[in-house]
């Protein structure tokens, strides 16, 4: 069967890097989300909103040289919105941003939809995501969701987090950094996190721990999959990259349309501890991969078989016996394992630095 084609919904605008030089560059989760799935092979199709000014043509130009394609009314908007970066220590993005979101009504229903970050929170545009994703689920599409929440551009925590567990309880996969956890549900540790998503109604709930690597959960398995290691350059991109990773694998998976929820879920549901390590391992090398360059130029296809052929011995070797060691742990061991980061360690990471 063939894998569906993937709409992905939300923000591009372009990031404005400052440094000893000003340089500026197509960003945007959602649009590295595309970026990313296209570049992995899957068929992408980008709902988003631009200007027909000289950075909406920039931001065209980059993400249809990599295959993906624009709905329609994705261009039209006044000007083309953008996010003022400053790298910090370790090469953690801060972002300003100077954005203005809308969306026009998708043409048709996802067979599998994407969804997430500033779009999903800010109106008027996040009304017109949050319908896509309702009538993809009740058409039995499946849904995809990162919050990769942006504080400074929502409304309360308490809004915001009626947001995300709305869109969660629609999702077959639910996403998110533990700084998102941290943010929306102060003091829950990331097993409980992942407890609340998958009561909601995910079949896959993901929390990445940046350096710590990321945990991965369904009703009957839980693991800890440790960080790829790797020099990092700038972490810009990378947990886009696992959420791209994360899609592309799962879309390579069955005939979505003809495996609508609740049988995505289902399916999702029967992952063993095997298919998980695995299933995070892909996702921790491809964002590996992006914060060993610069910027968020996430990989293609090929550079993740020729990093997978040069670490298949370290991988056997060191993260085989740490996922083996997190896969026995009991659900008390693993909100202490050492694969997690500690709070120190989170605290440093910002809400896109996800290695793992």
């Amino acid at each position: 069967m063939s894998a569906p084609t993937v709409t992905v919904a939300g923000e591009a605008l372009v990031d404005v890097v400052l440094g000893d030089t000003v340089r500026e560059v197509p960003g945007g989760s959602p649009a590295n989300v595309a970026l990313g799935l296209a570049r992995l092979g899957c068929d992408v199709e980008f709902a988003t909103r631009l200007g027909d000014d000289e950075r909406g043509r920039r931001i065209v130009d980059h993400l249809e040289a990599s295959g993906v394609r624009f709905a329609p009314g994705s261009l039209g908007a006044d000007r083309t919105s953008t996010a003022t970066v400053r790298l910090g220590d370790g090469g953690q993005p801060r972002y300003e941003f100077d954005i203005v979101w809308d969306l026009a009504d998708l043409p048709g229903t996802p067979a599998w939809l994407h969804v997430g970050s500033i779009a999903a929170f800010l109106r008027p545009g996040a009304d017109t995501v949050l319908e896509a994703a309702r009538r993809t689920a009740a058409a039995g599409g499946a849904v995809s969701f990162d919050p990769n929440v942006r504080p400074a551009l929502l409304g309360s925590r308490s809004e915001a987090l009626a947001r995300v567990e709305e869109l969660a309880a629609l999702a077959a996969v639910v996403k998110l950094s533990d700084e998102d956890a941290a943010w929306l549900w102060p003091g829950a540790d990331p097993d409980a996190v992942l407890d609340r998503l998958l009561a909601l109604g995910a079949g896959l709930a993901v929390v990445t721990v940046g350096a710590g690597g990321s945990v991965l959960a369904t009703e009957g398995a839980r693991v800890a999959v440790p960080a790829e290691r790797t020099a990092v350059v700038d972490t810009v991109g990378a947990g886009d990259t696992y959420s791209a990773a994360l899609v592309r694998q799962l879309t390579r998976q069955s005939d979505t349309q003809d495996d609508g929820p609740p049988h995505v879920r289902t399916r999702l549901r029967d992952l063993d501890h095997a298919s998980l390590t695995e299933l995070g391992r892909a996702c921790s090398r491809a964002a590996a991969v992006t914060v060993g360059r610069r910027g968020a130029d996430l990989p293609y296809t090929a550079d993740l078989s020729t990093d997978a052929d040069r670490s298949v011995d370290a991988d056997r070797s060191v993260d085989a016996d740490r996922s083996a060691n997190a896969d026995r742990s009991t659900g008390a061991d693993r909100s202490t394992g050492a694969d997690r980061s500690t709070g120190a360690d989170r605290s440093t990471d910002a809400p896109t630095t996800t290695v793992g």
